[in-house]
């Protein structure tokens, strides 16, 4: 990592992330170095500031600035359907997992918006699960969780959307889910599944486990950490998830990886594991 950054540059990151979390307490400090960098580059020229020292002074006296880096290092929001893996192994995976259950709950950890949760709750009513499903989808900042809890779709983005449902497995009309504004702009998910989505702040890098689950997907969250953050994580996750419960990562247990006997894939090939006690 230290070949792509001159050492003032590395310096000004370091700086950059230490006074995110000691002047606002979001904590990216254990995060992959290289993604971090690749991220607040494109802010900073974004913003047309010369320098990560410039970006810095920003965060520290504008609050639009703050958000939009917090934006920036956050994950790409998703898309309706927009990996159609995903979704393969959600129709795979969430009957066998949630049928023997009374109540159960899925997290999605460090959620990607809300069209990645939308997407998870028409799954679940297609399974015939949403009814009695709780999903918890928890982002780490509260700026984007108000944000999130107002989003709509663009009608506009509807044909790609559509398209995606189809080439993810998907029948018949992905509007049946949605209600559409009076203006014909924007839709929403329909209530009785957005009803199933508790939203939430939440920290991955500091917070406890806060339930337990039977399905948590950390997939989209992963990708970014750092080796000694994602041991935390993974942890976490561990602590998190009921006996035979799913757990969906980026790719494989390391096999050195003390948690990696507790887990069985469900497929080969595929990081998604049913924990085995």
């Amino acid at each position: 990592m230290a070949a792509l950054m001159s050492p003032v540059e590395e310096l000004e990151l370091e700086l950059l992330l230490e006074a995110l979390f000691q002047f606002h307490g979001y904590d990216f400090r254990g995060y992959e170095r290289a993604a971090v960098l690749r991220k607040v580059h494109v802010l900073r020229a974004e913003l047309e500031l010369p320098t990560i020292s410039a970006l810095q002074s920003h965060i520290l006296h504008n609050e639009d600035a703050y958000n939009a880096l917090l934006r920036a290092l956050y994950l790409v929001p998703a898309r309706m359907f927009d990996d159609a893996r995903e979704a393969s192994m959600l129709r795979l995976s969430l009957g066998p997992c949630l049928h023997g259950a009374a109540l159960p709950r899925i997290w999605i950890a460090d959620c990607a918006g809300a069209q990645q949760a939308w997407t998870l709750a028409i799954l679940l009513e297609q399974e015939q699960l949403a009814a009695r499903t709780e999903i918890y989808a928890t982002v780490n900042s509260d700026t984007m969780l108000a944000e999130i809890r107002q989003a709509s779709l663009p009608m506009a983005q509807w044909s790609e959307l559509q398209q995606n449902y189809i080439r993810s497995g998907g029948t018949g009309e992905l509007s049946d889910y949605f209600d559409v504004s009076a203006d014909g702009t924007q839709a929403v998910l329909k209530p009785h599944l957005a009803s199933r989505i508790t939203w939430a702040q939440y920290n991955l890098v500091t917070d406890a486990s806060f339930n337990e689950f039977h399905m948590i997907l950390g997939q989209r969250a992963l990708p970014d950490l750092g080796p000694v953050l994602r041991r935390r994580v993974l942890q976490l996750f561990d602590d998190s998830l009921a006996p035979f419960g799913t757990l969906a990562l980026d790719r494989d247990f390391d096999s050195h990886d003390p948690l990696a006997r507790r887990y069985k894939p469900i497929l080969t090939h595929q990081p998604w594991y049913k924990r085995a006690a």
